[in-house]
């Protein structure tokens, strides 16, 4: 099938919600949410990063109509997780009228769990991808030296291959090619996205967990290198019908492609469908 049929058959949109949230939307059936990990620039990806996006999203899209979101422009220094989780909302309200089937993946977990215990009115079912009731220390370092350093037109990238991947040798590697790759990946309102990542600095719900009454199905990887797994189960362990699912040998955007994920994600999703 060629990229153009494909796309077709995918019925692929791109719009925004209220408040100016970017949207790729793609497949059929009853919607579902899926709240982006962190990336650079608020905008819908482009070119290769666009293709990388619906070939992921593409397992879901065969049964669910898949918006993919991301957090509004200009986000104001001094806005917080609750912030950002009320826009979120106020979108998915008026988009869609009813609670929705919510994914969200990495920093897309964070805005998708504040969601969910702020506005439970919005969230039908909830899953939670490579993320956790908070960022771990390491992460957080390597969020703030990045967002600074870019924030000033410093190479940052580099800071992150640490939370990337779990081998030193290879975080070595893929540190070295990140400082490379930096100038090409420059967001284009650095302030914006460096507000965006002290919100995310602050986020923490470890008390809130109780108030998620949406269910909850947390699944991640033994070979994350930003979450253990005890954060994962501590998540699902503390919202009352929450449970965690941890798949050997899966990195930390792996478990976005992992069929294991996939199969156990759509099961999930459909349990009381008829």
């Amino acid at each position: 099938m060629t990229k153009s049929a494909r796309a077709a058959e995918l019925d692929i949109v791109e719009g925004t919600l209220q408040h100016g949230l970017p949207y790729l939307a793609l497949g059929k059936g009853r919607p579902l949410v899926f709240l982006r990990w962190f990336t650079p620039n608020h905008a819908n990806p482009t070119g290769w990063l666009r293709d990388a996006e619906i070939k992921t999203l593409t397992p879901l899209a065969r049964h669910h109509r898949v918006y993919a979101v991301n957090r509004a422009p200009g986000t104001a220094e001094g806005t917080t997780m609750a912030d950002i989780a009320t826009e979120h909302a106020e979108a998915l309200r008026a988009q869609f009228g009813e609670p929705v089937d919510v994914i969200g993946v990495s920093s897309g977990g964070s805005v998708a769990l504040q969601l969910a215990a702020d506005h439970p009115d919005s969230v039908r079912k909830l899953v939670i991808m490579s993320s956790g009731y908070r960022l771990e220390p390491p992460v957080r370092a390597a969020q703030m030296n990045y967002g600074e350093a870019v924030a000033v037109g410093r190479r940052g990238m580099h800071n992150l291959a640490a939370v990337s991947v779990k081998s030193p040798v290879l975080a070595r590697l893929v540190g070295a090619a990140m400082w490379l790759f930096d100038p090409l990946a420059r967001p284009r309102d650095p302030a914006a996205m460096l507000a965006f990542i002290r919100a995310e600095d602050d986020f923490d719900l470890s008390g809130r967990l109780g108030e998620i009454s949406a269910p909850t199905l947390v699944v991640g990887g033994d070979g994350d290198a930003a979450y253990p797994v005890e954060n994962f189960h501590r998540t699902a362990d503390g919202i009352p019908n929450g449970r965690a699912i941890v798949y050997a040998g899966a990195s930390h955007m792996g478990v976005t492609k992992d069929p294991r994920a996939i199969s156990d994600v759509l099961g999930f999703l459909a349990a009381d469908q008829s």
